[in-house]
């Protein structure tokens, strides 16, 4: 291979132009970015950025002078526009096309967005910095869907002293990731702090004073942030020939066609390490998988390696802060294992069939969770992680039937 593309140019597609590089690939290496900007850091933009803690420099994930080590061919502010894996070239925004010999597809998602006008969404650099402009004391903010996105963005936004009203369309915040009695847990810190928090509510669209409610009611503000969810920028892939549902779908090597991987958000491969189809939208991911990604695509066939990580998130709420590992989706049982459910320091463990699939952890250190991690790397039982009577006795608190998305 002497031409290799990436489409991409975030936290999994840098991963992966670096790895490639690393692994001894001399070719030309070209980096497609839809953004003007230089790869950066997306998750301190609904916390450390948003607060104004950092400024626009300290989210670049590199140096200008380690970008030029690459020696890429870097296209920014241009977007992948359509694939032919026959001719093997990328059509890009700008009227151009690009070869390749191989090819690794990182273009993320895009948040999912109502009907109206003013909305405001926090994916981009550009969205934070318009959203920042808008927080302050005695502002009023409405965030739709509280989520982690969601959450983050209203704790960041009480920080700046705004008035926040969340409003959430289930009963239980999070409760189809995490359970029901964690999501409470979690949303009692909103409360706490003077959230309005106003579950089992549906939107119907944005306004330019607020957000109006299915049933008639206006929910004035004077920023509107939606948060719910995000769809996979798959779009530009129509008519390449490559299976595509919720995200491109790859087999364990993360490959998607002959020569052609996907990493990060927009990637849907198959884990053996839980034996499920999983498209994962988390910072850590995106990195080991866009590397993961580039080893492969240089690797000869027998010499390739599967994907199977043990996933990890993390998210930052006010002084709070929450860890998990594995696949909490789709989870038959949750039980308090460690801690206190009431106070926001605990640890519970998740079940699927006869098996320990997720941890989650509040208010502890990564040192807690290490021997859980390796629990699930080694595909442990759930009697023997959980029920075992050596360890500290648990609780069950709750199940769930929510099927995984």
């Amino acid at each position: 291979m002497r031409r290799i593309v990436v489409v991409g140019a975030s936290a999994a597609g840098l991963a992966a132009a670096e790895t490639l590089r690393r692994e001894g690939y001399d070719g030309t290496l070209t980096l497609v970015g839809d953004e003007p900007h230089p790869p950066y850091d997306r998750p301190p933009l609904s916390k450390q950025f948003l607060t104004g803690q950092w400024d626009t420099g300290q989210l670049a994930l590199r140096t200008g002078a380690d970008l030029d080590a690459l020696g890429l061919d870097l296209r920014l502010g241009v977007a992948a526009t359509g694939l032919d894996p026959a001719t093997r070239s990328v059509r890009l925004s700008d009227g151009s096309t690009v070869s390749y010999d191989g090819l690794v597809i990182a273009t993320g998602v895009r948040p999912r967005r109502l009907p109206g006008e003013d909305a405001q969404v926090l994916r981009s650099l550009d969205d934070a910095l318009t959203l920042r402009d808008r927080l302050g004391p005695g502002r009023r903010l409405v965030v739709v869907g509280a989520g982690f996105l969601g959450a983050e963005a209203a704790a960041a936004a009480v920080g700046l002293g705004a008035d926040v009203t969340l409003l959430e369309p289930a009963p239980v915040p999070l409760a189809h990731v995490v359970g029901t009695a964690v999501g409470q847990a979690l949303s009692r810190a909103h409360l706490e702090r003077g959230v309005e928090l106003r579950t089992g509510v549906t939107v119907s669209e944005v306004t330019g004073t607020g957000v109006l409610l299915a049933d008639g009611e206006l929910v004035e503000g004077d920023a509107v942030l939606v948060a719910v969810g995000s769809r996979p920028n798959t779009e530009w892939l129509a008519c390449s020939g490559l299976a595509v549902e919720d995200g491109v779908s790859c087999d364990a090597y993360c490959e998607a066609a002959p020569g052609i991987y996907a990493a990060g958000d927009v990637a849907r491969w198959y884990n053996p390490l839980f034996a499920a189809s999983m498209r994962i939208e988390h910072r850590t991911n995106a990195s080991e998988q866009g590397m993961a990604a580039a080893r492969n695509l240089l690797a000869a066939p027998e010499a390739r390696k599967p994907f199977a990580p043990v996933p990890y998130f993390w998210s930052d709420q006010y002084a709070m802060r929450i860890q998990a590992y594995g696949h909490l989706r789709g989870h038959d049982e949750v039980s308090l294992v460690e801690g206190d459910l009431t106070g926001r320091h605990f640890v519970v463990a998740y079940r699927k069939d006869d098996r320990l699939t997720g941890i989650l952890g509040v208010g502890v250190t990564p040192k807690v969770l290490r021997g859980w991690r390796q629990a699930l790397a080694a595909g442990t039982s759930w009697h023997e992680a959980v029920a075992n009577e050596t360890r500290t006795p648990h609780t069950a608190v709750g199940t769930a039937t929510v099927p995984t998305r």
